[in-house]
């Protein structure tokens, strides 16, 4: 495991679990801001302190198309950028949607490291930032969760994993469900269990009343999630009354993340301190 992900603290999912052999990484050798998971058999969550606690945290879900994990660069960068903001960061590292673990194993994962995280410490809230497949994993917490999954039942139901306030960047919120397809003929998406998940959980479609505040950032040029994604997501926040900051750069591949230089979309984490610090939940400085 590349250096246990330079975390300051780690935190099984499931009681009793070891961590040896819950992770494959595609490469072992990585160094933890270019570490990628290739498979995952038992969730983990991977903590990073500030150095000025403001008192929040927030919880990282990298992207990496429910197929892998763009842990380093969308999970452990994420969280260091958090740590300057003062926010405790913890990187899931979650199961895919597969045959092995079932549509829901990637949801069930987020709900659980919500809890988990809600129960360390006094924490004055609890956030969410996802990327690509990590933000549709984000803001599938704000919606309905389906009642018959294993988890609908539980007895904390929704309070325990609700964000307080959620950032979400480039992520497939619909595009990718059967009949709301933006590209042309688009063949389903392997594993089955994977487009069974898009197809079931819809964030625009199933947000709960007064979704907490969201910043939500895209690319009109990306070629991989379709802006459209961004504009039903926004009009899905205002009509179930909740606040929504968007915006869409003209020009900005996919998987931008923190550390695509040379153009506008750079400035978005800055963007989104400040938005972070008008809401209420953060200082606006790192």
């Amino acid at each position: 495991m590349p250096a246990l992900l330079d975390a300051d603290t780690l935190h099984p999912l499931w009681p009793d679990t070891p961590l040896d052999g819950a992770i494959v990484f595609a490469d072992p050798d990585a160094a933890p801001d270019a570490a990628v998971v290739a498979d995952v058999h038992r969730p983990w969550l991977f903590g990073y302190a500030p150095e000025r606690p403001n008192g929040r945290a927030m919880l990282v879900l990298a992207g990496g198309g429910y197929t892998a994990l763009m842990v380093g660069r969308e999970g452990v960068a994420v969280a260091r950028w958090l740590n300057r903001l003062g926010f405790h960061a913890y990187v899931l590292v979650h199961r895919f949607p597969n045959a092995a673990h079932g549509v829901s194993a990637a949801l069930d994962d987020a709900i659980a490291a919500m809890r988990t995280i809600r129960g360390l410490a006094g924490y004055q809230g609890v956030g969410v930032v996802g990327l690509s497949s990590g933000g549709h994993l984000a803001a599938c917490l704000a919606a309905d969760y389906p009642a018959e999954w294993a988890l609908a039942q539980t007895a904390d139901g929704l309070a325990m994993r609700r964000p307080d306030v959620l950032v979400i960047g480039y992520a497939p919120i619909s595009t990718n469900a059967k009949g709301r397809t933006i590209v042309p003929d688009k063949p389903p998406l392997v594993p089955p269990e994977k487009q069974a998940f898009y197809d079931r959980m819809q964030p625009d479609a199933q947000l709960t009343a007064a979704p907490p505040p969201a910043f939500i950032v895209y690319a009109a040029t990306d070629d991989v999630v379709p802006v459209d994604n961004a504009h039903r997501l926004d009009a899905a926040w205002r009509a179930a009354g909740g606040s929504a900051e968007l915006h869409v750069f003209a020009n900005a591949p996919h998987g931008f993340a923190l550390d695509t230089q040379g153009l506008p979309v750079s400035i978005w984490p800055t963007l989104c301190a400040h938005w972070l610090a008008q809401i209420g939940f953060g200082d606006g400085t790192g």
